[in-house]
């Protein structure tokens, strides 16, 4: 009985070792591999892939902002390896020792057990593969490879199957591959040739090809056609692919590229139709089903459409669910009220837009840029620098055609700005200047007041925070049979200490203990300066000091706000074409008695101004003041003559000639000569390409017998309006070293 057991036992060993041999063609060893390669070795590269699929579709951010891709992935380069061949063994790898390399990423892991299952279990006899699931594993090793970026290695693995099985039930779904490969290798047209032959010719000939085939190919051609930017094509083939939403991730992804295509051609009735189709879509993932939402509302054709989408978007920001969406959904609902001209509630949203927590980068810039041009549309300069230069800020697509256009526009009002602040800043000194020695120390000590309340109540909110969050945090130091008060609580009465002396110093326990003659002087000397620094900000005669009692400072002051003034008249005039605010900046510095060199150019500016507008009264007065007191100026002459063309009057030699004049009279130290005539010649030649290289002589001329602050005004005027030019460029590096 033992000696028979033996005998059995042997028997089954040796028909293990005999079933596991590649090269005897068997009933026992076919199914021996098979078997092994489907549930062991390919089993475990397929769940790999799955894991890397699963990881893109986690880890890829669509840009709601542009037309999505169809498929899901961004390639940072196409990585094109030369494959090492092996006719035993097949496409693209070699019998080398490479076991010491183990793949460590998802898609690696699945190209090593694909390899390992064709290496292992392959079964080629006399040129037949009798192992049913290499095929499979040749079609995982391309996937693995496609999504490796290694795509010529991919193409290899799909040939081998499609020349050595093409009876196989996987063959439709590897040319599909194939297909998709070649066209992340620019191949489009083989690509939707060869898709054409799968998808048509097969339809011609009455083959049912499966609706998940069907689905992959149109989805594939439809990729094809969007690369070689033939967009009613890919529209045709992504309805094909959409008919049947067999695959709810890539079908609802075809849904929404439909969509976005179909309202890029301004088709909005059509879009919507689409994106209310991904909506009752319920298998849909949920990232597609509130983007269509959103973008139904973008799509939104009339005011009644309107109301009834701003009440479906009110209740998607009260669903819990959707909170990290809130910050688009906000900015939609804001994006709404501005088209119906709601500023106030457009406003609103979009500041509740950037409240919502979100790391959505690209969405909050587009908010920034929404408000900044509110306020730029309403003249609100300054605050629509300040949202533009947030947007410079975070933006991390800084080559894009809309940052650069976000750049050049926070660039020009970067120079309006600093002229607006230095109008107001030397408003406000020449105004305290100009207030009786008694009136400035009531001007001071009310900031100081303010200043010292503003301060205490800062420290104070401190205290109670900190009270607060140590009574309620959970991790009180007060002792358990003490109260809730204050100088129970030993850290919040620690900062307490540590706050006084920051603002105070150390003080005696005595009356008028605020005087700064009550500081201790028992501190050290490091205590003692910043005791010091700090009381400055509320020692009135340190405040005094600043006021400029020189004449010659306040009028430098008055300059300098002058020239500021008129710049500004000429920014918005000509640069941001609001005359409104021209006319009050010309208007004012024409009262403030300016120097003779812009009382011409003013008036001159003045009469374009209300010549445009229709105010010939204005007009009239500004166009008299030319004619009595410059009748001999250019500027006269263009208005008596105002149908002749004014860069006629000056030849192009005439004009270079002119401009050696200037420059021999510039190096002759007449410094307001030539201020005086470039001014005087500037209007008659506009379109003259050397316009350029008067207005910098003049800003030479100009910085030779002013101060810094009205050469670099010069100067910046000459960056905003030519900074392309040779001028332009010089300009702004002498501004560069004038700022050092």
């Amino acid at each position: 009985m033992k000696f028979a057991k033996k005998i059995v036992l042997f028997l089954s060993v040796f028909a293990v070792i005999y079933s596991c041999s590649t090269k005897k063609d068997t009933v026992l060893s076919r199914n021996w591999h098979s078997l092994n390669t489907k549930y062991n070795v390919l089993f475990n590269g397929k769940e790999a892939f799955k894991k890397g699929i699963s990881d893109i579709n986690e880890g890829y951010k669509d840009d709601w902002f542009q037309q999505l891709p169809i498929e899901p992935i961004k390639f940072e380069g196409e990585k094109v390896e030369i494959p090492t061949f092996n006719s035993a063994m097949g496409a693209g790898f070699g019998n080398d020792n490479n076991e010491a390399k183990k793949a460590t990423t998802p898609f690696g892991i699945a190209e090593e057990k694909a390899v390992k299952a064709i290496q292992k279990h392959g079964m080629n006899i006399n040129g037949i593969e009798r192992n049913s699931q290499i095929d499979d594993s040749y079609l995982l090793l391309g996937k693995a490879r496609y999504y490796d970026e290694r795509f010529i290695p991919a193409i290899e693995a799909f040939n081998y199957v499609i020349t050595n099985y093409p009876f196989a039930s996987l063959i439709n779904e590897t040319k599909i591959w194939r297909a998709k490969t070649n066209i992340r290798l620019d191949n489009e047209e083989f690509a939707i040739e060869s898709l054409k032959l799968l998808l048509q010719v097969k339809d011609t000939l009455e083959i049912d090809l499966p609706e998940e085939i069907k689905e992959q190919g149109y989805t594939a051609l439809a990729m094809a056609y969007i690369k070689t930017d033939s967009l009613q094509k890919a529209k045709k083939y992504l309805v094909k692919a959409t008919e049947t939403l067999n695959d709810k991730n890539q079908g609802a992804r075809n849904l929404f590229v439909l969509g976005q295509i179909l309202s890029s051609e301004n088709k909005k009735d059509s879009a919507s139709v689409v994106f209310n189709k991904i909506i009752n879509f319920k298998k849909a993932p949920y990232k597609y089903k509130i983007h269509a939402n959103i973008e139904l509302a973008k799509n939104a054709t009339n005011d009644s459409a309107s109301v009834a989408i701003l009440e479906k978007m009110q209740k998607l920001i009260k669903d819990r669910d959707n909170r990290k969406y809130l910050d688009e959904l906000y900015y939609q609902v804001g994006y709404l009220h501005e088209k119906n001209d709601s500023i106030h509630l457009a406003v609103d949203y979009y500041n509740k837009s950037l409240r919502a927590q979100s790391d959505n980068v690209k969405q909050q810039t587009f908010t920034f840029e929404r408000l900044g041009n509110i306020n730029f549309k309403n003249s609100e300069y300054q605050l629509a620098s300040a949202y533009y230069d947030s947007i410079l800020n975070i933006a991390t697509d800084t080559l894009s055609l809309r940052i650069r256009r976000i750049k050049r526009k926070h660039k020009n009002l970067a120079s309006l700005i600093n002229f607006e602040n230095i109008v107001t800043e030397n408003d406000s000194i020449i105004k305290i200047a100009s207030l009786s020695k008694t009136d400035q120390e009531i001007y001071f000590q009310k900031y100081i007041d303010n200043l010292k309340k503003a301060d205490e109540e800062a420290a104070q909110l401190k205290l109670n925070q900190a009270a607060f969050g140590d009574t309620f945090g959970g991790s009180s130091l007060q002792s358990n049979k003490k109260g809730k008060w204050y100088f129970y609580n030993p850290q919040s009465l620690s900062f307490g200490n540590t706050e006084f002396k920051r603002i105070w110093g150390s003080r005696k326990l005595e009356d008028n203990w605020r005087w700064s003659s009550k500081t201790s002087t028992n501190n050290t000397d490091k205590d003692s300066v910043q005791v010091a620094q700090k009381n400055l900000r509320y020692d009135l005669a340190s405040y005094l000091e600043t006021v400029p009692t020189n004449k010659g400072v306040i009028e430098t002051l008055k300059l300098n706000r002058n020239q500021a003034l008129y710049e500004l008249g000429l920014i918005y005039k000509e640069q941001f074409k609001n005359p409104k605010i021209a006319i009050q900046r010309l208007e004012r510095v024409a009262s403030l008695n300016p120097k003779k060199d812009l009382i011409l150019p003013i008036n001159w500016h003045l009469y374009q101004i209300y010549t445009d507008l229709g105010d010939t009264t204005k007009a009239t007065k500004h166009k008299n003041v030319i004619l009595t007191k410059y009748p001999k100026t250019v500027f006269a002459k263009t208005i008596l003559s105002p149908n002749k063309k004014i860069n006629e009057e000056i030849s192009v030699n005439e004009i270079e000639n002119k401009y050696k004049e200037l420059y021999y009279l510039y190096k002759e130290d007449k410094f307001h000569e030539t201020v005086k005539e470039v001014v005087d010649i500037l209007p008659s030649i506009q379109n003259s390409k050397i316009i350029a290289k008067f207005e910098l002589l003049r800003a030479y001329a100009l910085g030779k017998y002013t101060d810094k602050k009205t050469y670099k005004f010069a100067l910046e005027a000459i960056v905003i309006k030519y900074g392309n030019t040779e001028e332009g460029k010089r300009a702004k590096e002498i501004i560069e070293q004038l700022s050092k």
